[in-house]
């Protein structure tokens, strides 16, 4: 059955990763994002690489009705429909702490906004009886940390609600993936203090699709972030309050 593929902040450095990787696969694509001069260029790769179809679209969180072009340009498709969200923002939190009115866009990038798109998504996926969504988190939504704990705080969200999507479509044959990345080279970690075992997007894309593949429901990319968020989330609250981490 063919399948097609909607890819939420597509110009992200993961997000192009996972897109190449898609049309490796033979994918159908739609690249969705603000930039439609370097969606297009994106969506002329895909196909050189082997997409049977790929196409720019525009997509912004903060602007709702861009979202219904998308959701009726994919109801025009055949076979199977499959998300993948890359979107979120993660101003410095020394930026928030100074300008409070920055929280809402931070939700709305990294969670309102993608969850708001995915619920006029899951009812096309149920009539059709398949696909997946794969929803990009972070580890900072496994605790509060004082360095990004408004960003975590969406992250957090996007993970609850990814749970609840999962259960809603596992009824209808579809599935849904929760993608926890540590640090990765992307533009948002670009200049971040204290960075360590960055990954390369493009292996965090393998990561992705071999968790597609297995219908995996949480996975953390790479690996070894699952060891070290357990140890993070185990610090009792009262040492947790000391460190600045």
């Amino acid at each position: 059955m063919s399948e097609t593929w909607i890819i939420l902040g597509a110009t992200s450095s993961m997000a192009r990763a996972f897109a190449r990787r898609l049309a490796t696969e033979g994918r159908a694509v739609l690249l969705a994002g603000r930039d439609m001069e370097e969606l297009a260029l994106m969506a002329e790769d895909c196909r050189l690489r082997g997409a049977p179809a790929a196409e720019a679209v525009r997509f912004d969180a903060r602007d709702a009705d861009s979202f219904g072009p998308i959701l009726d340009r994919l109801g025009g498709t055949e076979g199977q429909i499959s998300a993948a969200v890359f979107v979120g923002s993660m101003p410095p939190q020394a930026e928030i702490d100074a300008d409070p009115a920055l929280i809402e866009g931070v939700v709305t990038d990294s969670f309102t906004g993608p969850a708001r798109f995915l619920q006029g998504l899951a009812p096309l996926m149920e009539a059709r009886g398949g696909g997946t969504v794969v929803g990009v988190g972070s580890v900072a939504g496994d605790r509060g940390r004082i360095g990004n704990y408004v960003y975590g705080a969406a992250k957090a969200g996007f993970h609850t609600y990814l749970s609840g999507l999962r259960n809603r479509l596992t009824r209808a044959g579809g599935h849904v993936v929760t993608v926890k990345p540590g640090f990765t080279d992307t533009a948002m970690t670009w200049g971040i203090e204290g960075m360590f075992l960055v990954a390369k997007p493009e292996a965090v894309a393998d990561d992705i699709w071999r968790a597609v593949e297995k219908r995996r429901n949480v996975i953390y990319t790479p690996r070894f972030w699952r060891w070290i968020m357990a140890v993070i989330r185990s610090i009792p609250e009262p040492i947790f309050k000391k460190l600045s981490i």
